[in-house]
């Protein structure tokens, strides 16, 4: 059996003293999208930062493919093919769309469909448009496509989206959607963290909710929808159908 594209067990993170993750368990199938919900404060950046290095667990086991990652750093982490969009974009302001894109590239990997600057212009049309333009220019909708297309010149196993839809209009939130949604019949194993319930919920297609750094939910993304007290105790809105 293939193993999971991401897996994490019992893990515990601190910031100094504090205890932010306690006992985090759960796992992803490749191709799938996994969304990692929750309040603010509730840890789901936290859990990304631990994913992808920037932050060692104390305890618990996490792998990729199979592989065990915890304790490795960040660079090694991305090496192995975990490509992130982090929250608040993040891009190079001063460089071109083109450069920013070029910067990220890593080594092709040996799949049958590489990540180049073509494919990313082809899955976001409005970067060719404005590939000679200095990237601290951009709408913000533009400025998160060029992260997500950052981020896939790694070419990456998983990938993490922090936060995609913060601050965007909800046209520009629609067509993210419609971007994961086209990753993911690619078959790119996705972890999406997102306040935005309505979004998370109708590209993913298992669900994790964090509460307080627990897990108080771990399942299928379709069994939230119909759990109202779920919803309104862990994330504090009732979900409209």
């Amino acid at each position: 059996m293939a193993p999971d594209a991401l897996s994490l067990n019992n893990v515990h993170a601190f910031y100094g003293d504090s205890h932010i993750l306690h006992g985090v368990s759960f796992s992803l199938q490749p191709g799938g999208v996994l969304a990692l919900l929750g309040r603010n404060g509730a840890g789901k950046t936290t859990c990304i930062s631990t994913i992808i290095g920037f932050l060692k667990p104390r305890i618990g086991e996490i792998s990729l493919f199979g592989e065990a990652i915890a304790g490795l750093s960040p660079e090694r982490i991305s090496h192995l093919g975990i490509g992130l969009v982090p929250q608040g974009r993040r891009i190079f302001p001063s460089l071109t769309v083109r450069e920013n894109l070029i910067v990220a590239r890593q080594r092709e990997r040996t799949t049958s469909l590489p990540w180049n600057v073509d494919r990313i212009y082809d899955m976001f049309p409005r970067l060719r448009e404005r590939h000679a333009q200095i990237a601290g220019t951009l709408s913000g909708g533009e400025l998160q496509m060029l992260a997500i297309g950052r981020a896939l010149m790694g070419n990456p196993r998983l990938l993490l989206l922090d936060e995609p839809s913060e601050g965007l209009a909800p046209l520009i939130v629609a067509e993210v959607g419609r971007t994961i949604r086209r990753l993911k019949a690619e078959g790119q194993s996705i972890v999406l963290v997102e306040q935005n319930l309505k979004l998370a919920l109708e590209v993913a297609d298992q669900a994790v909710i964090l509460n307080t750094g627990r897990c108080t939910f771990a399942g299928n993304a379709r069994d939230i929808h119909d759990n109202e007290e779920l919803v309104a105790q862990n994330l504090g809105v009732f979900h409209a159908h």
